[in-house]
């Protein structure tokens, strides 16, 4: 059976070519010295992280609230203060960036980040679109020997997720066929908030807005409690991508963590109709892709809002489990959430005769912490679970299913290329256009 987790020492853990790091650290080196981080983001999401970041060198930090940049202040008071996260990434002596910024933000401060030289955590999700989630792969894949990556669906480190894969690639619901994820959030918003007088002055609106098109001040973008921030505005196309990039990391990274996949050959999605400027609250979204070395093709789809599968038996009742996984193959179906598991046999043939349980060398070992996985992979040898290849590949996915939504037709896809060859017209979706000055690979 195959592992998910793997544990080769590099030449850089073992000393032989050590790599030096912008801030002088040498990968391999003692994993008790500390990185010096610069935490973008740095109220909001980002003091849901302090804990674990108290462990390491905060020699950054920066946000547009200048309130928030009080109260970081606080927790960090020797670090400089940034309220341009690009003036920010020039500082010297860093190591390491954590970015917790609205996620229209995202891909550009990793690939800026990563052409600096830098180790990049990046909460979810990677990209606002197909074009940002591979241009972030691509960069992530050039500097992979160096750089070390990670993801921020942070779910992922219930041992559930190993146990859920292990059980798929082993076999306990026969030959793959199908896997489902699903969410329940929904929306009601029907626009983008309309003006509202100029920002105060503790609001940087130019560099919140920063990439995408500009749009009126509105308080109500701010002021939900920390973690809690997206549901003000992921919903707008130009700020979000709503539950499909939100949520949608999270459980898709329950499914994406079995099924192995590359990037998908099609995709169609269905919902409420398409609007311009909010993502649809009800959507489903199916994907096919090809076969690889252990399991023939299949199609992963995503359901969010009150949108549902059906149920695989009459006894599990999927709408009382708000975010969920389905893997359907010819022996039987096994749902999931995040922490727990259920197998459903095939009811005819099902005397699990088929299925080896793995042993105990075989089982992926607990991941511990995410956030110190991530800084060990900075200091040694560069591995983590969800580094910007695997991620990238799953939000392309995902983002992929809002341009077929847009395009109202299912659409054929050369995952190489990146390209819609059936609908030329549908190319244009695959990226946003950005404001004047902003580059996203720069």
């Amino acid at each position: 059976m195959m592992k998910r987790r793997t544990f080769i020492k590099s030449a850089a853990a073992t000393g032989t070519g050590l790599i030096i790091l912008p801030g002088g650290m040498l990968s391999g080196q003692n994993p008790s010295d500390k990185l010096n981080i610069a935490l973008i983001g740095a109220h909001g999401r980002g003091s849901q992280y302090y804990g674990v970041l108290d462990t390491q060198n905060i020699v950054a930090i920066c946000d547009v609230h200048a309130d928030n940049m009080a109260l970081a202040a606080k927790q960090y008071p020797n670090a400089k203060q940034y309220t341009d996260w690009r003036k920010c990434l020039e500082q010297k002596d860093l190591d390491a960036v954590f970015i917790c910024t609205p996620d229209h933000h995202h891909a550009f401060i990793a690939i800026w980040a990563m052409n600096r030289g830098l180790h990049v955590y990046c909460e979810k999700p990677l990209g606002e679109s197909v074009h940002e989630a591979r241009e972030v792969r691509k960069v992530y894949l050039a500097n992979k020997n160096k750089l070390a990556t990670q993801h921020g669906t942070q779910r992922h480190a219930h041992e559930n997720f190993d146990r859920v894969s292990e059980l798929v690639r082993g076999g306990a619901v026969g030959e793959l066929k199908e896997a489902i994820a699903w969410g329940n959030r929904t929306h009601k918003v029907t626009g983008y908030l309309p003006a509202a007088g100029p920002a105060p002055k503790t609001i940087d609106w130019e560099q919140w807005i920063g990439p995408v098109q500009m749009h009126p001040y509105n308080p109500g973008y701010f002021g939900a409690k920390p973690g809690a921030g997206c549901l003000l505005w992921n919903m707008f196309h130009d700020f979000g991508s709503w539950q499909i990039g939100d949520m949608g990391s999270h459980t898709m990274d329950l499914a994406w963590n079995a099924i192995d996949a590359g990037q998908p050959t099609s995709a169609m999605a269905e919902g409420d109709p398409y609007h311009h400027e909010v993502v649809a609250s009800d959507l489903h979204a199916k994907f096919n892709f090809s076969a690889n070395n252990w399991r023939g093709p299949i199609t992963v789809e995503w359901y969010q809002g009150t949108l549902k599968p059906e149920s695989p038996h009459p006894a599990v009742d999927i709408s009382k489990i708000g975010h969920g996984v389905m893997f359907k193959g010819t022996k039987g179906t096994l749902v999931a959430d995040f922490t727990t598991r259920l197998l459903i046999p095939a009811r005819a043939g099902a005397d699990m005769t088929y299925y080896k349980a793995p042993d105990i060398n075989q089982v992926a070992p607990a991941p511990g912490d995410f956030v110190e996985q991530w800084f060990k992979a900075c200091k040694g040898d560069l591995k983590t679970d969800c580094d910007f290849d695997y991620a990238g590949r799953m939000i392309e996915t995902l983002m992929l299913g809002l341009v077929a939504h847009r395009a109202g037709k299912e659409l054929t896809y050369d995952p190489v290329a990146g390209r819609i060859t059936n609908d030329s017209a549908a190319n244009s979706y695959l990226q946003k256009e950005y404001r004047k000055g902003w580059v996203l690979n720069g």
